[in-house]
């Protein structure tokens, strides 16, 4: 009887110690780390860099994003332009405002309660713009035919002829990474490639740069980078 009676009690002891066991190891795996959501803003630090060094390029562009879920945020740039560009014959200013704005996905699992991102984004691109030919040297035909056209070698135009009012419509496709380097505080850098779908030319002279679209080429492409520093305000933890 008394053999029965301690073998009960050390079972007993086994199954208290092995649920005390198992709900520990239960607790431990239900633990969960929360991040932020709210409203991310900085700005591209590159364009004031840039406006120092290159004496014909000025420029401002302010970021921002939004976290909707796990993955994706709702993420805008505005910012202001000043181009100068230069060729062969002819020099022309390009200056004006632009909002792009779009939707970014984030492609990096994070460990824990890391808040990193290395993202996918689309956007879409509008642009409102003057355009300004500053100086022109005119080509000269002969009139015959089959004489192909030349530039003379005497002094350019001088005369500015300006256009307002332009505008730039386009796409883009942006990768880029932000990493928290401390609380709150993010550094990123993001490259684009964008597709030109519609664009306002000065009359009798095609539009070379349109602000935050940066160089028109031939095929309608062009092609962005931006070195931004901005700030979480978290509303909420999930």
């Amino acid at each position: 009887m008394y053999k029965y009676f301690i073998n009960l009690c050390f079972l007993l002891i086994f199954v208290n110690g092995y649920s005390q066991l198992n709900t520990t190891e239960t607790k431990k795996d239900t633990i969960t780390y929360k991040t932020g959501y709210g409203l991310r803003i900085g700005a591209d630090i590159s364009k004031p860099v840039l406006t120092i060094v290159d004496k014909s390029y000025s420029g401002l562009e302010l970021v921002g994003d939004y976290r909707v879920s796990e993955k994706w945020y709702v993420a805008t740039e505005l910012g202001y332009e000043k181009e100068i560009t230069f060729e062969d014959f002819t020099s022309s200013t390009s200056k004006g405002s632009y909002i792009r704005f779009g939707a970014n996905y984030n492609a990096y699992e994070n460990w824990l309660d890391m808040n990193n991102e290395i993202y996918v984004g689309m956007r879409y691109g509008f642009a409102m713009f003057d355009h300004t030919l500053n100086s022109y040297t005119p080509n000269v035909s002969s009139g015959s035919e089959g004489t192909t056209p030349y530039f003379p070698s005497t002094p350019s135009i001088q005369t500015p002829i300006t256009d307002t009012g332009l505008t730039a419509h386009w796409t883009e496709l942006q990768l880029g990474i932000k990493v928290e380097t401390f609380k709150n505080l993010f550094i990123g850098f993001s490259f684009s490639y964008k597709i030109m779908l519609s664009i306002d030319d000065q009359k009798g002279f095609k539009t070379l740069y349109a602000p935050g679209f940066n160089r028109v080429f031939e095929s309608s492409t062009g092609f962005g980078f931006n070195y931004t520093i901005s700030y979480l305000i978290p509303f909420v933890n999930k």
